[in-house]
């Protein structure tokens, strides 16, 4: 199984979008994925339509009431879990406070799991709180995605630190393993410049620690588009949605990229 996080300190740059929408797009070309909805803002479980009018049981029972995740999750379409996230989530923080182990918690809780999928997809809260803490212990790669802006290196290089400490202390095998561009236009100059010194970025640093060493600037670049923005309201995807937009388009050749990585991986790096 491969495990991917969708992880940006910073809110609104397109991370709970790309959680779902990638998720579906390789549900899409028969990939089984489980996407686990890690935000106490609860937006990847609303894209898919979970509302709030009933309790139910969610990854906050998972992380301090010791549920099993089949206890949780939920089909939501085909080749597509949710493990959905509710407002109680935003306690889990102060309520995990005094347990041992508690970054390891949703690891522990993925390995005893006895349902096989394809795929992990963890959408992060926009913090480095013990939520965070818990998806970077659980998963071996990260996908960061970038608003480009003037700001977007400056915050880049803290969540590489970031990475880089839990990957000493934590997780030997985390790795970041792509950037994606969201929220794009290609008419800026802004837009390109920032690309161009994000590739500047991970060219240009040698002697760079080994979690973030191979980092792939994604080729495709997720367009700003009014229908991605719409989708989330119908409790949709964006493919679900709007099958012909720019925006189911942008990824399902991100999907695409992702899925090459893999078929590109030499053995040594798939043990």
């Amino acid at each position: 199984m491969r495990t991917i996080a969708i992880m940006n300190q910073k809110g609104g740059v397109g991370k709970t979008t790309t959680s779902v929408n990638l998720s579906a797009a390789l549900a899409a070309k028969g990939k089984r994925v489980l996407l686990v909805d890690l935000d106490p803002q609860s937006h990847a479980s609303l894209h898919l339509g979970l509302t709030f009018e009933k309790e139910f049981p969610s990854v906050y029972d998972v992380l301090v009431n010791d549920e099993a995740l089949s206890d949780v999750r939920r089909q939501v379409s085909e080749n597509l879990w949710l493990v959905p996230a509710h407002l109680d989530l935003a306690a889990a923080d102060f309520e995990l406070a005094s347990v041992l182990g508690r970054e390891k918690i949703l690891a522990d809780k993925i390995a005893e799991d006895s349902m096989t999928f394809d795929y992990l997809i963890i959408d992060c809260p926009p913090s480095l709180g013990v939520l965070t803490l818990n998806a970077l212990v659980a998963v071996e790669e990260v996908i960061i995605p970038l608003q480009p802006h003037f700001l977007a290196l400056h915050g880049l290089s803290k969540l590489l630190e970031t990475i880089v400490l839990v990957s000493k202390r934590l997780n030997p095998r985390l790795r970041v393993s792509g950037v994606a561009l969201c929220l794009y236009d290609a008419r800026t100059t802004l837009a390109n410049d920032v690309k161009t010194d994000v590739q500047n970025f991970f060219n240009a640093n040698e002697g760079r620690p080994e979690s973030w060493k191979h980092v792939k600037v994604f080729d495709t670049n997720i367009r700003r588009n009014i229908r991605l923005a719409e989708a989330p309201s119908y409790g949709k995807s964006i493919f679900d949605y709007d099958p012909k937009s720019n925006g189911a388009e942008d990824y399902r050749a991100l999907c695409e990229e992702i899925l090459q990585m893999e078929e590109n991986a030499s053995p040594s790096d798939q043990d």
